[in-house]
């Protein structure tokens, strides 16, 4: 997501970063780079233009320019634009009225409306606890009422028994009867959609709004569209009094055009992001965190959340156990291999982890992927569990079975073992640096010796120490302690 107008970025500002003092030639110079980068991400020519204009303005001010950082403060000026651009705050579901509340969403046709409305159904039920039925009103796709039956089954969600010959009107106004005498606290609504807008598909969203009288009426459309996107929301919005955007395949949107000219063009927020064809693939839409991520800055808070949801208490408390000892066997990195898998893998996490995209395009050319993890669990279930709590019994024999057994070679198993055995000379250095609370306090502190480049002289030495360095300059510091979920707060305490 954003991967190349991120690169773009990052190349921009760190030559403003490189200098010592700017001039104003110096940031309009880099503005208009920003303008071109922008437009090459496909963002619309009007939001490209205003936002160039806005930043530039605040960039050159005496304030900037005679600031001793002036390349860090350019950096945060384009950061609060882009928060502006996507959306000041996080767009919550209006979710407390008197049941059922009703969400209906809409769209073309292919824009991924059915799935998402079984990833929200799934999402809401999970994080608000709500008793959720699901209706399909798209009586013209065929089967269109039976997938959303199939993905009801998957996903545990109750689904409007399926009348043949009803039409959409009288389908909404069943689930509604239904959905009240049953006791359903949402009703989420699948419409009908076409290969494009058109004046019958508009009557017809009109109809059941009237009937159903939604909360939420959820634009669902499909990032990779870029433009199209903005225009297709651009013709709903202005017959049909939309709430909100879902835009869906956002991870396989590697410009961004779409998200970045949503909210400007529509003043619509985009309320969820689809980031995977996984029924739970579906997270809600936080642009402060966005904007982080295209600038290079991480996001560690939605990392925080990510891990809080994927590693279970039990797994993470032994585990606590073992590093606080400076305990690491194989059978510890397999763990913490699963973990990543279950997390997204390395391609997700890169964008939460500062800096974490550099290292991963340096590191063999980029070629740390899912394959990788695959490979490595592949080796370590090719040893016997003897050889996985001590390593230093593969020798030459063993090793040829091990990547027979895996379909590898013994320079990856060699590999393999290197990567283990500095992760536990890490593990042995973090219990002498106090554990996981001496850890943060290490990545909390700034200046020399602290943050990411102090970590790194602790971990790995002063060569590590100097590449975590250069990848936290410039960077805002981790959250506090107020912005991280209340049970990583504790966890936190505990340690």
């Amino acid at each position: 997501m954003f991967d190349s107008l991120s690169e773009r970025l990052g190349g921009v500002f760190e030559r403003l970063r490189g200098r010592g003092a700017l001039t104003e030639a110096d940031v309009r110079t880099a503005m208009r780079e920003v303008r071109v980068a922008l437009l090459e991400a496909d963002v619309a020519l009007p939001v490209a233009r205003s936002f160039v204009d806005s930043v530039t303005d605040k960039a050159v001010g005496h304030q900037v320019l005679r600031s001793i950082t002036p390349g860090q403060q350019v950096v945060k000026i384009v950061h609060d634009a882009l928060v502006d651009m996507l959306g000041p705050d996080t767009a919550e579901l209006n979710l407390g009225v008197t049941p059922p509340a009703v969400i209906m969403l809409v769209g073309l046709q292919g824009s991924g409306k059915t799935t998402t409305t079984a990833k929200l159904a799934k999402l809401i039920a999970k994080q608000h606890g709500k008793k959720i039925l699901m209706a399909s009103l798209d009586v013209n796709r065929p089967n269109a009422q039976e997938q959303l039956a199939v993905l009801g089954t998957q996903t545990d969600t109750a689904t409007l028994p399926i009348v043949q010959g009803q039409q959409p009107v009288e389908i909404a106004r069943r689930a509604l009867s239904a959905a009240k005498l049953q006791g359903f606290d949402v009703v989420m609504l699948d419409t009908a959609g076409r290969l494009h807008v058109d004046q019958g598909l508009m009557d017809e969203m009109k109809a059941v709004a009237d009937i159903a009288k939604p909360q939420e009426i959820l634009l669902v459309v499909d990032a990779l569209t870029g433009q199209d996107a903005v225009n297709v929301a651009t013709s709903f919005s202005a017959q049909v009094p939309l709430t909100g955007v879902v835009l869906t395949r956002m991870d396989g949107d590697a410009r961004g055009g779409a998200a970045l000219s949503m909210r400007a063009v529509t003043g619509k927020p985009i309320k969820f992001a689809g980031m995977g064809e996984k029924l739970d693939a579906i997270e809600p839409f936080h642009p402060q965190r966005v904007a982080g991520r295209i600038l290079g800055m991480g996001d560690v808070v939605s990392l925080v959340e990510r891990a809080a949801a994927s590693i279970e208490v039990e797994d993470a408390e032994r585990m606590a156990k073992r590093f606080e000892k400076g305990q690491f066997d194989l059978n510890d990195l397999r763990n913490q291999l699963q973990q990543m898998r279950n997390m997204g893998g390395l391609g997700a996490l890169a964008g939460m982890i500062p800096g974490m995209k550099k290292a991963q395009a340096a590191m063999a050319g980029g070629a740390m992927d899912e394959r990788v993890l695959l490979r490595m669990d592949a080796m370590i279930t090719s040893m016997t569990p003897k050889e996985r709590t001590r390593p230093e019994l593969l020798n030459a024999k063993r090793k040829i079975r091990v990547a027979k057994g895996s379909g590898t070679t013994v320079q990856d198993v060699n590999k393999l073992l290197k990567m283990h055995q500095e992760m536990a000379t890490t593990m042995k250095r973090l219990k002498k640096m106090g554990g996981i609370k001496g850890m943060m306090a290490m990545l909390g502190k700034g200046g020399p010796g602290g943050g990411m480049g102090g970590l790194g002289n602790v971990l790995g030495g002063p060569e590590m120490g100097d590449v975590l360095g250069k990848m936290d300059s410039g960077l805002p510091g981790l959250p506090g302690g107020a912005n991280l979920p209340p049970g990583f707060q504790n966890f936190l305490k505990k340690k």
